[in-house]
């Protein structure tokens, strides 16, 4: 999952709202989020 959201976010198609939600569903971890993004998961 996390390589597809990586790719999506890369691509433009995800936001960073859209990653955090990726999160809090429990689909990627909050430190994949902080690998995806670049940024402090808050």
């Amino acid at each position: 999952m996390k390589s597809k959201i990586k790719a999506y976010f890369d691509a433009g198609f995800w936001t960073l709202d859209m990653v955090k939600n990726a999160v809090k569903k429990g689909k990627i971890t909050k430190a994949e989020f902080e690998e995806i993004t670049g940024v402090k998961y808050s």
